[in-house]
């Protein structure tokens, strides 16, 4: 409050100065000879001296009032130069942007160095988003661009990691940044996660048969396997869609709801498929999968598996 009212005293000390020059005019006009305004405005320049002579402002009230209207009058006049001043900006016409002084860009500098992203080697820009000052809160989006080799990782990218000040998804296509940084997260109680498509002995695994609980579950797992493999995007024979999802649902219910839960992924899937055989010159042949879902049709008649697996052979059984 007390800063506020000294910022305004300092503002109107002017206006005082200009109230005092208004006020000795009118006692000059006062004092001047002549019997009319313009008799008194002729002979106003006689009568300055005398009235600039004395530096209190006397007490006559048309002095006093002549020295309101003159600073009244000047105030109004800057009111209005600034405020049309304002619809223009003034040697801007090739943009307004500048780099910040260091003063300027304080307030949104955590005085925590950890709690900061590295923008350069001099300016920080906190990670809080609801600072004390909500003017000083930022957009914490950055683009870097650079060629091939000017350093965004190793300069830019690098160092806001090794803050360790929030979650990070990274996008490493050489594998360096894991390499240089890994240990370090992990010390500092990061879980890191690696999803590697080239070297998949060294990715993370996701196994989707693992959250299966349910008839459901499995149909919907199965859609979206046929969808994502059909190669080109074009759809197929119905027929064929059908045995496959038939297939896929037998063999899956299987291995979720009869197998060991260390079998429970999609190797299993793939060696079941692999294991079986038809033989066009053997219509009594069985494979083992055959053999697998009589041994559960005894156990299990009315199974979901058994019964999906039972669709699927009638089906195959009309092709020809």
């Amino acid at each position: 409050m007390a800063d506020k009212i000294g910022k305004l005293i300092l503002k109107n000390i002017p206006y005082l100065l200009i109230f005092w020059v208004f006020l000795k005019l009118g006692t000059a006009y006062r004092l001047s000879p002549g019997a009319n305004p313009g008799m008194k405005l002729i002979g106003i320049a006689a009568a300055i001296s005398p009235a600039f002579a004395e530096i209190a402002p006397g007490s006559n009230a048309a002095d006093w009032l002549a020295g309101l209207a003159g600073a009244a009058a000047v105030r109004i006049a800057v009111c209005q130069k600034a405020r049309k001043s304002k619809k223009f900006r003034h040697d801007m016409k090739f943009g307004s942007a500048r780099w910040g002084t260091k003063k300027e860009f304080r307030p949104h500098t955590d005085p925590v160095f950890k709690n900061n992203a590295i923008l350069t080697g001099t300016e920080y820009l906190t990670m809080n988003t609801r600072p004390k000052n909500p003017a000083s809160a930022r957009n914490l989006n950055c683009c870097v661009i650079g060629s091939s080799g000017s350093g965004k990782s190793r300069y830019w990218l690098t160092p806001n990691l090794l803050q360790g000040h929030s979650s990070y998804v990274v996008v490493d296509p050489k594998g360096g940044i894991i390499e240089n940084t890994g240990s370090f997260l992990e010390k500092q109680g990061y879980r890191i996660r690696v999803f590697n498509s080239i070297d998949f002995t060294k990715s993370m695994h996701y196994n989707p048969i693992a959250f299966i609980r349910n008839e459901s579950d499995i149909l919907k797992f199965v859609n979206a396997l046929i969808k994502n493999t059909r190669g080109d995007g074009k759809d197929g024979d119905e027929f064929w869609v059908k045995c496959e999802t038939l297939l896929y649902c037998a063999l899956i219910a299987y291995i979720v709801f009869e197998g060991p839960e260390e079998d429970r992924n999609i190797n299993t899937l793939t060696d079941l498929i692999s294991s079986m055989e038809v033989r066009e010159d053997d219509e009594t042949f069985r494979s083992s999968v055959d053999y697998m879902f009589t041994g559960l049709e005894k156990r299990k008649p009315d199974c979901f598996a058994v019964r999906q697996y039972k669709k699927y052979r009638l089906a195959s059984g009309g092709v020809t």
